[in-house]
């Protein structure tokens, strides 16, 4: 029987039967996990189960065949910061891109560590230009971890005209690598920020 107690960042949530959703959670030691919220639509967990927030999770599975059963209480709210154009596409684009990139069930806690530190960056950096390079770097090192090396991290006296260089070189390698048969789901999410992260080279 699996079972998993400990802190998790939400990378996903689908609705799923009436009430329920089930969700992609990114622990340190056990990787990307997947399970079932009952009353995951309801007035309580609704406003946790936000894509960026880190919860404390239960998770339980009494047979391999079957999809695991979570309970969850919330730890850290970036609820807030996901009505700001800037860093809701942020926080958007990287969950998303853990969820549909990640396998279930195999740790990579430098790369949660990253992302942890890439969403406390969004929420609280002066603007996008505080994180953006905090984003690069999350993205290079996802390439690495997952097997496709040779991304690395920007500088950081990189100027803002070569970091949003890299960041479309690095977008290019992620849509064709990671996400080859997803481009169309998750890579638009990226697409719609790098635009916004363009505007302000232009301002």
């Amino acid at each position: 029987m699996m079972q998993v107690n400990a802190p998790a960042i939400l990378c996903a949530v689908i609705p799923h039967g009436e009430h329920g959703a089930v969700v992609r959670l990114l622990t340190a030691a056990h990787g990307l996990v997947g399970a079932y919220v009952a009353g995951a639509r309801g007035r309580d967990l609704r406003p946790l189960l936000i894509p960026g927030n880190t919860l404390a999770v239960e998770v339980r599975a009494r047979a391999a065949t079957r999809l695991p059963s979570a309970r969850v209480e919330l730890l850290v709210s970036r609820a807030p910061w996901m009505t700001e154009p800037l860093a809701g596409a942020g926080i958007g684009w990287a969950t998303a891109l853990a969820a549909a990139s990640l396998p279930e069930g195999h740790p990579y806690p430098a790369l949660h560590a990253a992302l942890d530190a890439l969403l406390d960056a969004i929420c609280h950096a002066p603007s996008a230009r505080g994180w953006a390079r905090v984003l690069a770097g999350f993205e290079a090192l996802l390439l690495r971890e997952v097997g496709y090396g040779g991304a690395v991290a920007p500088p950081p006296d990189e100027p803002w005209p070569e970091l949003i260089v890299r960041l479309e070189r690095l977008g290019q390698a992620i849509g064709n690598r990671l996400l080859a048969d997803r481009r169309r789901d998750v890579m638009g999410a990226r697409t719609i920020l790098l635009d916004r992260l363009r505007r302000i080279g232009a301002d």
